[in-house]
């Protein structure tokens, strides 16, 4: 029997020759990613664990960027504790406002392919772009991590989708993933990993990868994963070995089920209030007007979102009482947006552009919104509340609809 692409990754990291779904297994952690969330209940459990020192701190990494910058007193707290643990058990890795964690963690390259990675935040299903197993934890297990270096695991089942063909010019990746997660239900891949192929998915950029990573999670999956490629190989500045190379799903792997696409059959579309799952076409939502417009987050604040949106936007004015907020998802993609003329494009338009961190996505600094509006956002999540209050209605949409939008001052559809 073959195996999928996380039973491959999982059987090498305890020795084994091969797991099956269902095996419960202990695995040894290659790297732990920590935000400024949860570091303050990481830390306390640490020492309630009765734990003096990190099994490994070069493994570590401390990401402030929830909380960047404070919006609230007690964001103070989370400093403190996060710089007062780091410093007192030697953890070297620490990135204070440099971008969002899940961001980071692969473009300074933390992560590799075939690694096995655990997250305090559930969107740590992203570093899959690059053929890592990777999930989020709670505090506990982190703390366990911390002061073992290993956890345990259940080899998770896998859903396999392939999507052959071409997708068309309007559509980005952020489409695809949001239908799938239409067809998948919020909870129709509950601690089941995701494996993505076909042709479509290896036109796509390690970014474009990392959008359908980053959502796996709103199917409820357990983990994502893409076969590494000569793009992830440049894009983690490494040269593939055997071993990553081999991170293909056999074809007579043992999968519980496989989803089919044509790329050619998508078209934009977006997540309606208040749902994940409750997909529908923009093109049926055309004419809802529109408050704001955010751009941004671990799901869509990367470079090419940038240029897609300063694409759309070139040339044009954001819509009169309209808010535009742009927020890269790290220093290095505001500069680099910055180098090619995208962040100018979008400040010529009417943007604020912010400092690079979660900002709106989490309902944190910068951009809340109150009773009755509408927002068009390309993060992940469109729950009620996580916005301003529980009566702003909230789109998902990709960067390419969410600046036609902002120009137009309602839903309308990417060229």
């Amino acid at each position: 029997m073959g195996q999928t692409i996380v039973e491959k990754i999982i059987a090498r990291n305890i020795g084994a020759g091969s797991v099956k779904p269902g095996d419960i297994v202990t695995t040894s952690v290659d790297r732990v990613m920590l935000d400024d969330i949860m570091i303050p209940f990481i830390a306390d459990k640490f020492h309630e664990m009765g734990f003096s020192k990190i099994w490994n701190p070069h493994k570590a990494v401390l990401i402030y960027d929830h909380l960047v910058p404070s919006s609230q007193l007690d964001d103070i707290r989370h400093y403190k504790a996060g710089d007062a643990f780091a410093l007192k058990y030697g953890i070297e890795h620490v990135h204070r406002s440099d971008g969002i964690c899940h961001q980071l963690m692969t473009e300074a390259g933390y992560v590799k392919p075939g690694d096995v990675v655990f997250g305090t935040d559930s969107h740590t299903t992203t570093y899959g772009c690059v053929g890592a197993f990777s999930t989020g934890i709670g505090y506990t297990e982190m703390a366990a991590i911390l002061g073992t270096g290993n956890l345990w695991v259940k080899v998770p089942e896998t859903i396999k989708i392939i999507i052959d063909g071409t997708l068309p010019d309007n559509v980005m990746s952020k489409d695809v993933i949001l239908r799938i997660i239409g067809d998948l239900g919020a909870d129709g891949a509950t601690y089941r990993a995701l494996e993505f192929a076909g042709a479509a998915v290896e036109r796509m950029s390690v970014s474009s990868r990392m959008t359908m990573a980053n959502m796996a999670i709103e199917a409820g999956a357990k983990c994502a994963v893409f076969t590494p490629d000569e793009k992830t190989a440049e894009y983690c500045g490494i040269v593939l070995n055997d071993f990553q190379r081999n991170l293909i799903g056999d074809k007579d792997a043992d999968y519980c089920r496989i989803l089919t696409y044509h790329g050619e059959d998508f078209v934009p579309v977006m997540a309606c209030p208040s749902q994940v799952d409750k997909i529908r076409k923009v093109s049926e939502l055309e004419g809802l007007p529109v408050d704001q417009v955010f751009i941004g987050s671990c799901t869509n604040g990367r470079l090419e979102d940038l240029k897609m949106a300063a694409k759309v936007l070139d040339g044009k004015s954001v819509a009169p009482f309209v808010k535009l907020i742009v927020t890269p998802a790290s220093r290095k993609v505001y500069q680099e947006a910055a180098a090619c003329g995208a962040i100018k494009t979008l400040v010529e338009a009417g943007a604020m552009v912010t400092h690079p961190g979660c900002g709106l996505c989490c309902g944190r600094a910068g951009g809340i919104l109150c009773d009755g509006e509408r927002v068009v956002a390309t993060n992940n999540r469109n729950f009620l509340g996580r916005m301003g209050t529980s009566k702003v209605e909230i789109y998902l949409a990709s960067p390419a609809v969410a600046a036609a939008c902002a120009a137009a001052g309602k839903i309308v559809s990417p060229i």
